[in-house]
């Protein structure tokens, strides 16, 4: 397939610039893909769009302020953006400076830190720091913004570009269905008799950066850390015994389940997953373990995009898209929501 087939037209005013509040006052697309269904609702309706004995799989990395400002030693302005933390004084950044970084240049950190470089790995660089890389940049670091948001981050992003259940450090873009998810929501769901469970997928700075092949079958994932515990695994395999639905909640969550699942010797059972995925999941995928989905709108040609349309079908997410522009649905990070259900076929049978 071609990266054209994913293309939709967006007015720049449907860009979602600030979230709403409260988190749950969104709204909420439905997409059924079996009959391609559309229904408008607000998320504060998801409740009823689950069964009691769902799961909800939710994705528990905690964004890092991961935007950092650099000085080379030759005076020259750097900006850093984290991509991943390798080891105990090793990160992979992307770096943003009017000439190229070359091994011999040195850069001054905010509170006295040093940086040096070690490698180039494509379009990323491994930079050796004088200092423990996450509480350098807890301490100094801007919250990461998506560059579609065109304004500078405030102090109320560190909050709001967080979902209220954050725990494992070392994100540097929020799993965003996430988002709209409050306290008064949960219980909700929890007195409905929906369950949850949580997998760790560490969100890295190259999901914002666009597919460059033409064929889709050419284009390669960056690599994100993933850890899918027993805990979930045993929840999952639970909730299928009871005849209950495993609703992934973003996109983060899919790939997470289906690479443990790819790592399963038993076919749509997941298994604990520690390690790093690349998976690609486009339209001819067959799902193992994800019954429905939760997902914010993604940008035209992203991997994102073709995820969803692997899930509820192209035509019908397209079809489904042109709607929510007609319909001023508020798109990206912090927009809007659809709870989608799949097309047939694409669950493994």
């Amino acid at each position: 397939m071609q990266r054209r087939d994913f293309d939709f037209e967006l007015p720049p005013e449907l860009i979602a610039q600030h979230p709403v509040t409260p988190r749950s006052a969104s709204r909420l697309l439905r997409i059924a893909g079996g009959d391609g269904a559309l229904e408008d609702l607000r998320f504060t309706d998801l409740p009823r769009l689950t069964r009691p004995g769902d799961l909800l799989v939710f994705n528990d990395t905690r964004v890092v302020p991961a935007r950092l400002r650099a000085t080379k030693d030759t005076g020259g302005a750097v900006e850093l953006l984290l991509e991943r933390v390798l080891g105990p004084r090793t990160v992979l950044v992307q770096v943003r400076s009017s000439k190229p970084l070359r091994p011999a240049h040195r850069l001054a950190l905010p509170g006295g830190a040093q940086a040096r470089l070690l490698e180039r790995r494509g379009d990323l660089f491994v930079l050796e720091l004088s200092s423990e890389p996450l509480a350098l940049f807890e301490t100094w670091g801007e919250t990461p913004l998506p560059p579609y948001i065109e304004r500078a981050p405030r102090p109320e992003d560190r909050e709001r570009y967080q979902t209220i259940y954050a725990r494992a450090p070392g994100a540097v873009a929020a799993p965003t269905a996430g988002l709209h998810f409050d306290e008064a929501l949960l219980r909700e769901l929890e007195g409905r008799g929906v369950e949850r469970a949580f997998v760790t997928l560490h969100v890295g700075a190259g999901t914002f950066q666009p597919m460059r092949s033409e064929r889709i079958e050419e284009h390669r994932m960056h690599a994100e850390y993933v850890e899918v515990a027993v805990a979930a695994c045993d929840a999952i395999v639970a909730t299928r015994a009871r005849g209950g639905r495993v609703i992934a909640v973003g996109t983060t969550v899919v790939r997470s389940l289906e690479t443990a699942a790819a790592a399963s010797a038993r076919a749509q059972i997941v298994a604990p997953f520690v390690g790093e995925t690349d998976l690609f999941i486009r339209p001819g995928h067959r799902f193992r373990v994800v019954d429905a989905l939760i997902t914010n709108f993604h940008l035209p040609q992203s991997t994102l995009l073709m995820l969803c349309a692997a899930f509820v079908g192209r035509e019908t997410l397209l079809e489904a898209y042109e709607h929510a522009v007609r319909s001023g649905y508020r798109f990206f990070s912090y927009g809007d929501a659809c709870f989608m259900t799949p097309a047939a076929g694409a669950l493994l049978a």
